[in-house]
């Protein structure tokens, strides 16, 4: 009985290790397109820790379609860090002037 207890919590702690984990964009109704996304890096600590949420951020858009600013807005701090990193190298379309763009990432098992 004991045997097949430990083989049992052996095989649960294998799958739990081997999971995969993603982020996903969403962009709500904006006045602008996302031409180049960078997907944002899982923390290996938030990975060991299984931490899923969602992070909410505003970024400032240049006329040209870079970045020009990331201000965090909601999200675990964890996760802040990764997805701020990630925005700040996507693309967006060009456009005659600077605009915010509210995004959401939502960090979880694929």
């Amino acid at each position: 009985m004991q045997r097949w207890t430990a083989i049992t919590c052996l095989v649960l702690c294998a799958i739990c290790t081997s999971s995969n984990f993603s982020a996903l964009a969403q962009q709500s109704e904006g006045l602008r397109k996302v031409q180049d996304r960078v997907p944002p890096q899982y923390p290996e600590l938030a990975r060991q820790l299984h931490l899923t949420g969602t992070v909410k951020l505003i970024v400032t858009v240049a006329p040209n379609g870079s970045v020009k600013s990331v201000r965090p807005i909601g999200g675990n701090p964890l996760l802040l860090k990764a997805a701020q990193d990630a925005i700040s190298k996507w693309k967006w379309t060009p456009a005659s002037q600077e605009s915010q763009e509210l995004v959401e990432l939502r960090f979880g098992p694929s």
